[in-house]
C-alpha cells in the first residue's frame, strides 16, 4: 500500500488540519452571506418609503378603490346632466 509519495505522516495531519480550518471558515462566511441574504426586516426598514407606498397601493387595490373612485368620478346626476366628460364621450342621463 506505500506509493511513491514522500509526504511523512506529520505533514498529511497538517494539511488535513489546514483544510479543516480553511472549511470551517468558508463555512462560517457562507453563513454570514446567507443571514445577511435572508434579512427582510433589514431590507425593509432600508427601503421603508417605497414598501408604504407600494402596501398603500397594493391595500387601495384590494379594497376596492378603483372601482370606487371610478363609480364616483363618473356617476350620473339625479337631473340628468353631464356628470363626466372625457374627449368626445360623456356620461349622461337619458331618462
Amino acid at each position: 500500500m506505500a506509493g511513491s509519495n514522500s509526504r511523512t505522516l506529520d505533514e498529511v495531519r497538517r494539511d488535513i488540519e489546514s483544510e479543516r480550518e480553511q472549511l470551517a471558515g468558508a463555512a462560517e462566511t457562507l453563513r454570514e452571506e446567507i443571514g445577511e441574504a435572508t434579512n427582510i426586516g433589514a431590507k425593509l426598514r432600508a427601503n421603508l418609503p417605497a414598501v408604504a407606498v407600494g402596501a398603500l397601493g397594493v391595500g387601495f387595490f384590494l379594497a376596492g378603490g378603483v372601482g370606487a373612485t371610478a363609480r364616483l368620478v363618473f356617476r350620473r346626476g339625479r337631473e340628468g346632466e353631464t356628470k363626466a366628460k372625457l374627449g368626445r364621450f360623456r356620461i349622461v342621463d337619458r331618462d
